[in-house]
């Protein structure tokens, strides 16, 4: 069985996988000082309630954004599953993909894990689209070349940032004003509600169709993240939703650099 590790900015999710089926998968909050010993009592935890046994994990996988977790995460794997971890983007490990960027080192792990996955499930030219804690655009190309992509702010951190720095509004919920509200607020609550989630919906709609408009080609467009779904329900710009791609992935890297050294 194969633990796959995807480390993002704001949570951390670990997946057990067999062979191509996702078993279990659980959220922590990103923490670089986390030890092993942490990881692993949490994760005991959750796989005894789940009725797996801890020595079912045969390899680890592990793609990261916030290099400080990787000390403690090589611990966890060699520690307590008894393995040397595979990482994303390190030395020897081989994306399978170009990167065609003047630096590719300067591309997120977790970019390039997506970019790997979608092209394995959607042939043809792929925009990506990532709500995490940025909201990031990839172009992937139909050879399958991770070609760049657009970094936004998360429509949290947006939010958020809003909220602090305006003393009279209240923090609201990421969702669209009820059902027969139009776009127009008629109070606080509202008139924010509209900003946010439309305004939003307005910047997904006009990036993709820029990026559309450069490529100059036809793309289908794939969104993961907490938010994909609730926000391809209310824009047609967005084709399909995956929320396990990042995991799917890892799942893909791991096979192919396995057969490599073997």
């Amino acid at each position: 069985m194969l633990l796959a590790i995807d480390v993002g900015n704001t949570n951390i999710v670990f997946a057990l996988v067999d062979g191509e089926t996702i078993l279990s998968r659980w959220r922590i909050a990103t923490d670089p000082n986390r030890t092993a010993d942490e990881y692993a009592v949490w994760l005991n935890q959750l796989m005894g309630m789940a009725g797996i046994d801890r020595g079912a994990i045969r390899d680890v996988v592990i793609a990261s954004v916030v290099p400080q977790t990787l000390f403690h995460l090589r611990g966890l794997s060699r520690r307590y599953a008894g393995v040397e971890p595979m990482v994303a983007g390190a030395p020897g490990v081989d994306w399978g993909i170009e990167i065609r960027l003047p630096n590719p080192a300067e591309v997120g792990a977790d970019r390039v894990v997506n970019a790997i996955a979608a092209h394995a499930s959607s042939p043809g030219d792929l925009v990506i689209v990532d709500f995490g804690t940025a909201t990031t655009f990839d172009v992937v190309a139909a050879d399958g070349a991770y070609e760049g992509g657009v970094i936004a702010p998360g429509i949290n951190l947006s939010m958020d940032a809003l909220y602090r720095a305006a003393a009279r509004l209240p923090r609201i919920a990421v969702e669209p004003p009820a059902e027969g509200l139009g776009v127009i607020g008629k109070g606080t609550v509202h008139a924010m509600q509209s900003g946010v989630f439309w305004g939003y919906v307005g910047l997904i709609e006009g990036l993709i169709a820029r990026i559309r408009a450069e490529i100059g080609r036809p793309a289908k467009v794939l969104a993961t993240g907490g938010l994909a779904a609730l926000f391809a329900r209310h824009t047609p710009a967005i084709d399909k939703t995956d929320p396990d791609l990042t995991i799917r992935g890892l799942v893909l890297i791991h096979a192919r650099n396995r057969k490599t050294k073997s």
